[in-house]
């Protein structure tokens, strides 16, 4: 692992600074890397607890919850990955490193805002507990996935006015408490400036 400053992972649980996401009323929670269901196959994130994100970022989530229960009663917020530490960074950037798909996950030397517990990957669940049909899938690589492309995409058919509908919803949640989306990931939102946050904050390491 690289020799950068940080919190080890190991000393999250019951850190001040972080939040558990378990306490969160109205979050569901299904880390894809806590499970075999990502694109690399298999369980990553071993015996390290990831179920967390800084306070700042964690009552803000919160706060997205309760926007999108009161504005579309029953539904919710299922959070894919937050916590990311730079060791896992590390690990999932080395099987994409030298290929085009590379592009979707930060240099681990420039560092993951996942890194610093302060991004977080989610969708949306319907009042039956169904996840709400984006069009791709969490982590699908294509260009399907890229909020930029989305008008485009209607246009050709690829995507439907349903599938906009929902990630618009999901948008909205995250937006109404300070969240901020990215051109090529429908499930990705930070909070907080990107620069200020690798700037300012440690890593989890």
């Amino acid at each position: 692992m690289s020799a950068i400053p940080g919190i080890p992972c190991e000393a999250i649980p019951g850190h001040p600074d972080f939040v558990a996401l378990a306490t969160l009323p109205g979050i569901d929670v299904d880390l894809r890397y806590a499970s075999d269901d990502n694109f690399v196959g298999r369980h990553v994130y071993g015996a390290l607890d990831c179920a967390y994100l800084r306070r700042d970022a964690a009552e803000a989530l919160s706060a997205a919850a309760q926007w999108l229960a009161a504005a579309r009663p029953g539904w919710r917020l299922r959070v894919l990955d937050a916590l990311r530490p730079q060791r896992v960074q590390e690990r999932l950037y080395a099987e994409l490193d030298g290929t085009p798909l590379a592009m979707y996950l930060a240099h681990p030397e420039r560092g993951s805002i996942h890194s610093f517990g302060m991004a977080v990957d989610l969708t949306l669940l319907d009042p039956h507990g169904r996840e709400a049909d984006m069009g791709s899938g969490f982590d699908e690589m294509s260009a399907l996935s890229h909020p930029e492309y989305e008008a485009e995409h209607l246009a050709l058919g690829r995507l439907t006015p349903a599938h906009l509908t929902e990630r618009g919803w999901l948008r909205r949640a995250m937006r109404e408490a300070g969240f901020h989306g990215i051109a090529s990931e429908w499930w990705h939102f930070d909070f907080g400036d990107r620069v200020a946050v690798r700037r300012d904050l440690p890593r989890v390491l």
